[in-house]
């Protein structure tokens, strides 16, 4: 499975979760410590495919619990401190793997 695929102008990335570059687990029962390094897998996918932070306009969340979504928001708005990109957060029973908080999807536009 690609992280990344680029079509055209447009940058999909598969659900980003807590896995360090080494793919060492971060942050675990850490809902702000998984977010934070999910926003940076997600900027360095976009990097390699020619995209950033900026191009991104859709982002789907799937949170395992609904308070998490408070974490998810903050760190969310540090990144977005404008206009935020379209987006939708799910509430799950449960990721693939249980250390897993939340998941996040990404769809970004070049101009």
């Amino acid at each position: 499975m690609s992280q990344a695929v680029r079509i055209g102008r447009q940058v999909y990335l598969s659900g980003q979760v807590a896995l360090d570059e080494r793919g060492e687990k971060v942050g675990p029962g850490d809902a702000e410590a998984q977010v934070r390094q999910i926003f940076r897998n997600i900027e360095r996918l976009l990097e390699q495919a020619g995209a950033g932070l900026e191009d991104v306009a859709l982002l789907t969340c799937y949170l395992t619990d609904a308070a998490h979504f408070p974490a998810y928001s903050a760190v969310k708005k540090e990144i977005f401190p404008g206009e935020a990109p379209a987006g939708t957060t799910v509430i799950v029973a449960g990721l693939l793997d249980p250390h897993f908080l939340l998941e996040v999807e990404v769809v970004a536009s070049l101009d």
